[in-house]
């Protein structure tokens, strides 16, 4: 296609910059506290009215067959700048814990037009290769899921009324490229009626539910993961006491490798396949989860944070490569709402797992913790394999 090779650079940089407005505001919530003289608990409240916004929003994008019935680079326009205004509302000195709350919930709720949406965007101009380029945009998104800890190393540099408006400029910037020159792909097929049974006939489709439920599977242990760094790095100090780390820097380090990871992952699926690729992702993450509490015996910090390192790549690679399954599987008209629908749930699975985990850390020492995150990665390989026929570059009937 035409023009083709500047569409991928342009998807994924809108995409990282509308992003923006779920990573650097969960990286400035720690300011919202002190400025607002909210309690300590308000930290937690608000960073998980993201994710419900979120998970309401892409529900809501999903039963509306939102992105299969319009242009999807307007709804991801409209969707960025709606969600930058309400970021800019956090700024104003009249808010309050309920309307911050508020405010991030709909922050999230707008950002269910963009993640998802870019995806389906990439989907429809690339049908080979698709896994590559899906490895560039969740890539691009992993880098943005660490940024807030970097954000934390700085944040006596930058302030945060700063960051929230550089954040707010970016997110309009990027919706307006999306907008401007990203026109629809080659391979789009819109519906032209809306159809609130899509976000179940999806499921329908045997190869599709193995790719969904391996995704479920993987989303169980990621974003514990992620929430989780600095916890283990904590903890491993302490028993250590010797040990002098950066605990912003190195998290930033561990998560943001991982995307570099969906970039190779992206690209050995060009070689062995989506399935196979994202299996042995799962499965090596599955045995950083088993094998954690031996690390923490090790009395050297190279081979602590070298495993942390390894496990931060592996437990991401395998994302890219999911969503190019459930994308594959799915009829060319429903992509849209398939994405959707599979992260809106993928994403109320995260909440599940870190509450979980945040409430067995008082019970359980904390070496032994994340040995339970190796159940998500179990049943989504369970769920990957279950179909002898590969669910990679799979052809739909749609007879």
């Amino acid at each position: 296609m035409k023009h083709s090779n500047r569409i991928l650079p342009l998807i994924v940089f809108s995409q990282f910059c509308c992003t923006s407005l779920w990573f650097a505001g969960n990286g400035v919530m720690g300011d919202l506290i002190s400025t607002f003289n909210l309690k300590a608990s308000a930290l937690g409240h608000l960073t998980s009215a993201v994710q419900f916004g979120f998970i309401f929003g892409s529900f809501l994008f999903a039963l509306l067959t939102i992105t299969d019935r319009f242009p999807p680079s307007k709804v991801f326009f409209i969707s960025a700048v709606i969600g930058a205004i309400f970021n800019l509302c956090i700024v104003f000195d009249g808010n309050s814990f309920k309307s911050l709350l508020l405010l991030r919930f709909l922050t999230g709720f707008f950002l269910a037009g963009i993640y998802p949406v870019g995806m389906k965007i990439a989907s429809d101009f690339y049908r080979e290769g698709l896994g590559k380029s899906l490895g560039f945009l969740v890539g691009a998104l992993v880098v943005g899921t660490a940024f807030p800890h970097l954000l934390k190393g700085l944040s006596d540099v930058i302030s945060w009324k700063l960051v929230v408006y550089f954040t707010s400029i970016l997110a309009v910037l990027g919706g307006m490229l999306m907008l401007l020159l990203v026109p629809n792909g080659p391979f789009r097929k819109p519906i032209t009626k809306l159809d609130f049974s899509i976000i179940y006939k999806v499921f329908k489709v045997p190869n599709f539910r193995s790719a969904a439920f391996g995704y479920f599977g993987h989303m169980w242990e990621l974003y514990a993961f992620w929430a989780f760094v600095p916890v283990l790095l904590t903890s491993y100090a302490m028993i250590n006491p010797k040990t002098n780390f950066n605990i912003p820097v190195l998290s930033f380090v561990i998560i943001a490798l991982g995307g570099v990871a969906c970039i190779c992952s992206g690209y050995l699926s060009q070689i062995f396949g989506s399935k196979k690729v994202a299996a042995i992702s799962l499965a090596l993450s599955c045995l950083c989860c088993l094998l954690s509490p031996l690390f923490f015996m090790f009395d050297s910090e190279i081979i602590f944070v070298g495993f942390l390192i390894f496990w931060g790549m592996v437990v991401v690679a395998d994302s890219p490569l999911f969503s190019t399954l459930v994308a594959q599987n799915a009829r060319p008209e429903h992509k849209g709402t398939a994405l959707t629908i599979v992260n809106s749930i993928g994403f109320l699975i995260t909440i599940i797992s870190i509450q979980l985990l945040n409430s067995l850390k008082s019970i359980l020492v904390v070496n032994y913790l994340f040995i339970i995150l190796a159940v998500g990665p179990m049943l989504g390989l369970m769920a990957l394999c279950i179909k002898k026929k590969s669910v990679n570059n799979l052809s739909i009937n749609h007879s």
